[in-house]
C-alpha cells in the first residue's frame, strides 16, 4: 500500500484536501513534498465516477461499481447528478429525458428523485461521491480528512454553491473554500508564479463549460472575465451520437425510442465511442434491446464525430470572445491557454481551441486531475502553506432586486471582483407599508421575468409613515466562496430590520437536518463502513511495512511461513481493492495478515537483537 509521508500523528493537524466534484468523475489531492499529488490508493486508481445505482433492496451504489451495473442494467442508473444542483424542474427539463426515475420538485423547490418510493436530492447524492472520495484519501493518508477546498464551474451561481456546501456538509466535511475550476487549473499549472502575464483557461467537463481569463502580476492572481454554458459538456457530446443513432432507428424503435432506460443505455455507448475515437479514427456504437428483438451496431469515424459536435464547439468560441471582450482584451494578448476537463481530450476540442487563440495549448497535466490539484495547492495555503499569492475572483453574473413593476436593480455588476460589497437604496410604494418582500435576482437581462429569482426577502418592522419616506439601505455582500449574504437597515427612524435569504432551489437547515438524522438512523452500517475504511488503512500500513522489510529476511523464512504471508497479502490487496466487503470478512482478512506476519516481525526482533549484542560480553550488559 503506497502511502505518502504525511505527519499525521501526535495530534498534528488532518491534512486538508482538494476535491474536484465532477459531473462526470471525481478525485481528491493533497500537497505533499512540496507539491500537490492526486491521492491514488494501491490497487483502485484516483477517480470516483459521479455515478449510481440503485439496487432494489435500497442499496445505493457509487462509483466504478454503479458504473459496472449501469451497463447491464441502465434503468436503475443515474449520471451528471451535478446537473440539477440547486436547480428547479424548470431549470432541468432538457436534462431529464434519459433520467429512468420520476423527478418532482421537494421543499424548497429542490429537483427530487423518486427511487422505489424515496425521494433523493441531487445534494444528498452528491455526499455520497464525497464520501467514497473521502474514504480513497483516507486509505492513502492513514487519517480520514474532514476539512477540504471544493471545485465549482466559474458559472455556478449562489444557489448552486450553497448546495455544494450542503453536499459537503452531508458528507462530513467542512468546506473551506469553494474555489473556480478554471483557477484551480491555473493554480495546477503553477502561472502564479509568473511575474504578470495573460491566460485564458478553456475548461470543457462533463456537464458543463467555463472560459476564464486571468491576470497574473506580481503574485497578485485576477479574473478579469468569465463566461460559459452549465449546459454544454462531454454529456452534450454524446447526445449529438445519441442523435444520429435514434434518427436511423427510428423506423425501428417507434415509441420506444423516448424510453429513458433504452436513452440511456444510448448514451453509455455513445461515450464509450466518443473515448475511443479521441484515440483511433474509427469506433462502434452498440445497442443491444432483447424487448424489441434489437441488436444493433454502427461505426463512426472521427469526421463524423466532428461533425455533429461542431455546432456546440462553435458555442465554446461564442462564450470565449465574450469573455474576451469583457476583459477588454484581444486573442493577441494572452499569453497562456490552459485545457482543462476530460472532454479536452477530444482531438476537434484541441485543434479549435489552439486555432482560435493562435498557440499551443498546455495539456501536460492530466485534465481530469488538474483541477484536484489545483485545489489541492488553495488546500495548502489555507492550512497555513508557504506558497504566497493573492487570488481576485470575480463573480460571473450580476446580482440585484426586483423593483416595482418587475424591472431589475443591480447591485454588484458581473465581473465585480469577489469578495465584494455593495449598497443599494430602496423604499415604500403604499402608505404605512411596514413590510417589504424583495426579490433577489441573478442575470443581464432588464426584467426580472428574464433573470433567475435566488430567492426572496422578507423585511418586517417598517415603522408606518407615508409611501417613499423610509429609507431602507440593502447591503449585498459576496464573500470569496462566491456565496452571498444581504443584510438591511430602515435608515430613517434607524430601525434595524433583518431579512431572511430563502433560496429559490436549495436544502433547507431543517431538511439538512433531517438528512443528517437519517445518517444517525443508519449508524450501525455507517460504523460498519467506517470499521472497514479503518481497517483497509490498517492492512495498507502492514503491507507497507511488510513489503519494506521482507526481502532482506526472505531467506530465512521457512517455506509455510513465505506461503502464508505472501497469501495474506494478497488476500489484503484484494480486499482493500473490493468495493463491498463485510466489515467481518474485512475483519478476518485484517487478523489473518496479522498472524502471517508474526514470524516476519520475530525474525526482524531477533536480527535486533543480536546486532545489539554483537561484540558485547555478560558483564558490559
Amino acid at each position: 500500500m503506497a502511502f505518502l509521508e504525511l505527519d499525521v500523528l501526535n495530534n498534528a493537524p488532518k491534512p486538508v484536501i482538494g476535491i474536484d466534484l465532477g459531473t462526470t468523475n471525481s478525485l481528491a489531492a493533497v500537497w505533499v513534498d512540496g507539491r500537490p499529488t492526486v491521492v491514488r490508493p494501491d490497487g483502485m486508481g484516483a477517480i470516483v465516477p459521479s455515478a449510481f445505482y440503485f439496487e432494489k433492496d435500497g442499496q445505493v451504489l457509487v462509483g466504478h461499481e454503479a458504473r459496472r451495473r449501469a451497463m447491464m442494467d441502465p434503468g436503475r442508473a443515474l449520471f451528471s447528478v451535478k446537473r440539477f444542483m440547486g436547480r428547479g424542474l424548470a431549470d432541468v427539463a432538457g436534462d431529464l429525458a434519459s433520467v429512468p426515475f420520476e423527478a418532482r420538485e421537494g421543499e424548497g423547490g429542490v429537483v427530487r428523485f423518486l427511487v422505489d418510493g424515496k425521494e433523493l436530492a441531487p445534494e444528498q447524492l452528491s455526499s455520497f461521491i464525497l464520501r467514497r472520495v473521502v474514504e480513497q484519501a483516507s486509505l492513502v493518508l492513514g487519517v480520514r480528512p474532514d476539512r477540504a477546498v471544493i471545485t465549482v464551474p466559474a458559472y455556478f451561481d449562489d444557489t448552486q454553491r450553497q448546495a455544494t456546501r450542503d453536499a459537503a456538509r452531508l458528507a462530513g466535511l467542512e468546506v473551506l473554500r469553494i474555489l473556480n475550476e478554471p483557477t484551480a487549473a491555473s493554480l495546477a499549472y503553477g502561472l502564479d508564479r509568473r511575474k504578470q502575464g495573460k491566460v485564458a483557461v478553456y475548461d470543457l467537463g462533463g456537464g458543463t463549460f467555463d472560459v476564464s481569463i486571468l491576470d497574473i502580476e506580481d503574485g497578485v492572481f485576477r479574473v478579469l472575465s468569465t463566461s460559459g454554458d452549465t449546459h454544454l459538456g462531454g454529456d452534450d457530446l454524446d447526445r449529438a451520437l445519441v442523435q444520429v443513432a435514434l434518427d436511423e432507428l427510428a423506423p425501428r424503435l417507434g415509441d420506444a425510442a423516448s424510453e429513458p432506460a433504452l436513452l440511456q443505455a444510448l448514451r453509455l455507448s455513445a461515450e464509450r465511442c466518443k473515448i475511443e475515437l479521441s484515440r483511433a479514427p474509427q469506433a462502434e456504437m452498440h445497442l443491444v434491446a432483447p424487448e424489441l428483438d434489437l441488436d444493433w451496431r454502427r461505426t463512426f469515424s472521427r469526421a463524423e464525430l466532428e461533425a455533429a459536435i461542431a455546432p456546440l464547439l462553435e458555442r465554446t468560441l461564442d462564450a470565449c470572445q465574450r469573455a474576451l471582450a469583457d476583459a477588454s482584451l484581444t486573442v493577441a494578448d494572452v499569453d497562456e491557454v490552459v485545457l482543462v476537463g476530460g472532454s479536452t481530450r477530444v482531438p476537434a476540442v484541441r485543434a479549435l481551441v489552439e486555432r482560435f487563440f493562435g498557440r499551443t495549448a498546455h495539456a501536460e497535466l492530466d485534465p481530469d486531475e488538474v483541477v484536484a490539484l489545483g485545489a489541492a495547492v488553495q488546500a495548502h495555503i489555507l492550512a497555513g502553506g508557504t506558497r504566497e499569492f493573492l487570488l481576485l475572483d470575480v463573480t460571473p453574473l450580476s446580482l440585484g432586486l426586483e423593483t416595482m413593476g418587475g424591472a431589475v436593480a443591480k447591485v454588484i455588476h458581473r465581473n465585480s471582483p469577489v469578495p465584494s460589497q455593495a449598497t443599494e437604496g430602496f423604499t415604500t410604494y403604499a402608505d404605512n407599508q411596514t413590510g417589504l418582500v424583495l426579490n433577489i435576482v441573478q442575470g443581464e437581462r432588464e426584467l426580472a421575468a428574464d433573470c433567475r429569482s435566488l430567492g426572496r426577502f422578507e423585511l418586517k418592522g417598517i415603522p408606518p409613515m407615508p409611501a417613499g419616506m423610509a429609507r431602507i439601505a440593502v447591503r449585498f455582500q459576496l464573500d470569496a466562496d462566491g456565496i452571498l449574504n444581504v443584510t438591511a437597515k430602515e435608515e430613517t427612524s434607524g430601525v434595524a430590520a433583518s431579512i431572511t435569504v430563502q433560496p429559490m432551489h436549495a436544502l433547507g437547515d431543517e431538511e439538512v437536518e433531517r438528512m443528517l438524522a437519517d445518517s444517525y438512523a443508519n449508524a450501525q452500517a455507517d460504523f460498519d463502513n467506517r470499521r472497514i475504511a479503518d481497517l483497509k488503512v490498517e492492512m495498507g500500513t502492514m503491507l507497507r511495512a511488510t513489503k519494506a522489510h521482507l526481502d532482506g529476511v526472505r531467506a530465512d523464512l521457512d517455506r509455510e511461513s513465505l506461503l502464508d504471508l505472501e497469501e495474506a497479502c494478497a488476500a489484503a490487496q484484494a480486499t482493500i481493492a473490493a468495493e463491498r466487503p463485510t466489515a467481518a470478512e474485512t475483519q478476518k482478512v485484517r487478523d489473518t495478515l496479522e498472524r502471517a506476519t508474526l514470524p516476519l516481525a520475530a525474525l526482524l526482533m531477533d536480527r535486533v537483537a543480536k546486532e545489539a549484542l554483537s561484540g558485547k560480553r555478560v558483564s558490559d550488559l
